[in-house]
């Protein structure tokens, strides 16, 4: 094991550029090493990455979102173990899956991204980004929980100052500064509706909260405050990036695009395989509950340890010519790619595995389905070449497209 000094600097301006290259020094050279800036062991193999999130030996834990998250969200579902978070899941994991994603929140999803698009499709150019990508997800989410859809600009400021924060490796403290405040604002809004819906309430998925019940326990307006600002967040920065990345990887391998705009099915695929080849969330923190010993060394207990996702969903060791963005490759199950037996790491692993998977294929599924049958002859434009953007989260910054316009 090196010191951090030794190693490529995951915060420096080469490495936000293009940390691929990075990525594969570490993993060949360097896979366990400490970073002294951000006080944490970072790991980039795949086998010692899913070692951290399946935890099969309960060997880490998720202390270190009470400085990662707790400042922003408050405490959330993700800062539980044991009977406590089985528990908490239980109550809010159904609203994300099986009858009431189909029945209830589909619609949801679909009329979003129809009006989103419907804003653009008649005028033959569009930037997938800001026209579409950074909205979709979070409009979803507000009209789900069924917040006032003319506070949309508010919920977008705060999503976009929490990802911030979340993001701020090198501690800028006006970044710092500026989602505290937002934790106070989110919860000076939050908390009177909460209470609302409490006493009134609809169908929508925040009287499902505050309705929900297992074996007696219920959430109180701060959990349920918690969990609507982490779903925000996570729910909207995730989506986002994967929609644009999802894009921008098939416009890229144009024979790859004609397949799926033929056979929509693949679309799960793309899904899958842009997941693996540019996931949304490069990084990922546990903390060590006991001493461990990775690929390159030990960590003591206490430690933070990074888990860099964007380097293992690269490993020679797990996919064959991993650099390479194939959607029908055969070591990538789509089956299992919205689980939590996933092949690739995106979503995590294990108990902490992302509860809004499906919700997100949802999402993906039905928003490339309504851009490719609203714009016609879909192409980058002129001299266009997309650029990802972010070291925690990463996607294009902007996807300029052009298309033949036609009427909504």
């Amino acid at each position: 094991m090196s010191a951090g000094r030794q190693a490529p600097d995951i915060l420096s301006a080469e490495f936000a550029a293009d940390p691929y290259p990075a990525y594969r020094v570490l993993r060949e050279e360097e896979p366990l090493f400490w970073h002294e800036a951000m006080r944490s062991y970072v790991v980039s193999r795949y086998e010692d990455v899913e070692r951290v999130f399946k935890d099969r030996r309960a060997e880490f834990t998720t202390d270190n979102y009470s400085w990662q998250l707790e400042p922003v969200h408050g405490r959330t579902i993700l800062q539980l173990d044991g009977r406590e978070h089985a528990v908490r899941r239980a109550l809010v994991a159904p609203a994300f899956r099986g009858a009431d994603l189909q029945e209830k929140f589909l619609p949801v999803i679909e009329r979003n991204s129809r009006e989103l698009v419907d804003a653009f499709r008649g005028k033959g150019s569009a930037d997938i980004v800001g026209d579409y990508a950074t909205r979709f997800p979070v409009n979803v989410i507000a009209d789900m929980l069924g917040l006032d859809r003319a506070d949309r600009s508010r919920f977008h400021g705060w999503y976009t100052t929490v990802i911030a924060f979340l993001g701020n490796l090198t501690g800028d403290p006006e970044v710092t500064a500026a989602g505290e405040r937002t934790r106070v604002e989110f919860a000076e809004y939050m908390i009177p509706v909460i209470r609302e819906r409490r006493a009134d309430p609809g169908d929508d998925l925040l009287s499902v909260l505050c309705a929900a019940e297992v074996d007696g326990v219920r959430m109180s307006d701060e959990d349920i405050k918690a969990f609507c600002s982490l779903l925000l967040a996570a729910g909207g920065e995730t989506t986002d990036k994967a929609i644009a990345s999802i894009l921008a990887n098939l416009l890229a391998h144009p024979d790859q695009l004609a397949a799926v705009r033929e056979d929509r099915a693949l679309i799960a695929a793309a899904f899958a395989e842009t997941l693996r080849y540019t996931p949304p969330v490069h990084m990922i923190m546990r903390q060590s509950a006991t001493e461990v010993e990775f690929s390159g060394g030990v960590v003591p207990a206490g430690a933070t340890v990074t888990c860099l996702i964007g380097a293992a969903n690269r490993d020679t060791r797990r996919y064959r010519d991993p650099d390479r963005f194939d959607i029908f490759r055969d070591d990538l199950s789509t089956t299992s790619a919205f689980s939590a037996a996933a092949d690739h790491l995106a979503f995590a692993l294990g108990r902490h595995f992302c509860v809004g998977a499906l919700l997100a294929k949802a999402e993906v599924e039905t928003g490339l389905n309504h851009l490719l049958d609203a714009l016609p002859d879909l192409r980058l434009a002129d001299g266009f070449d997309p650029v990802e953007r972010g070291v925690f989260t990463r996607g294009p910054q902007s996807l300029p497209v052009r298309f033949t316009p036609t009427p909504a």
